[in-house]
């Protein structure tokens, strides 16, 4: 069995790229939020954050995670975009079938291990048996910021059988 190099890894990647930079049309948008707008949401792949809001490139910032959680990082994330790039409002768009609202942090520790992954109790995957709460949680952090006072947040909830978003708070 030979090794496989790392280039060889991303060979379909970097294909797709040559195609997707022979079209290339995005070198004229700037760094700006032009609808003032970011979109903190879950890493799932039947999100599509743009499409799903209406929007095209250039509108919004994206922050994603696993289970659409408002995390320190986030927070910070948030900040920048709201004084260097022209944000003035955020949604929190969590959604239905996550796997982080499916079971505990032992839960998830425990599907690790079986997937063959290493001991992971040293790290906390933000899980929720309430979605709704936490993300009203999660949308009251932001505006209790110091640093966020004037941004405008909102929490949704975004069904992926359907593809409809449902204010929550």
């Amino acid at each position: 069995m030979s090794a496989v190099s790392s280039d060889d890894v991303f060979i379909d990647l970097v294909a797709g790229n040559r195609v997707y930079a022979a079209s290339y049309a995005l070198g004229g948008l700037t760094a700006h939020a032009e609808r003032g707008l970011a979109i903190v949401t879950c890493m799932d792949s039947r999100i599509e954050p743009l499409r799903m809001l209406g929007l095209e490139p250039g509108d919004a910032k994206i922050l994603r995670n696993a289970g659409a959680r408002v995390t320190e990082d986030v927070l910070r994330s948030l900040v920048l975009a709201h004084y260097l790039l022209g944000v003035d409002r955020a949604i929190v768009i969590a959604h239905t079938d996550c796997r982080m609202a499916k079971g505990s942090e032992e839960d998830i520790h425990e599907a690790m291990r079986l997937a063959g992954g290493p001991d992971t109790r040293s790290l906390e995957f933000a899980v929720t048996s309430n979605q709704e709460a936490d993300l009203r949680a999660d949308v009251q952090r932001v505006r209790s910021s110091p640093y966020l006072a004037e941004l405008r947040v909102g929490g949704f909830l975004y069904d992926v059988r359907n593809g409809s978003i449902t204010k929550i708070c």
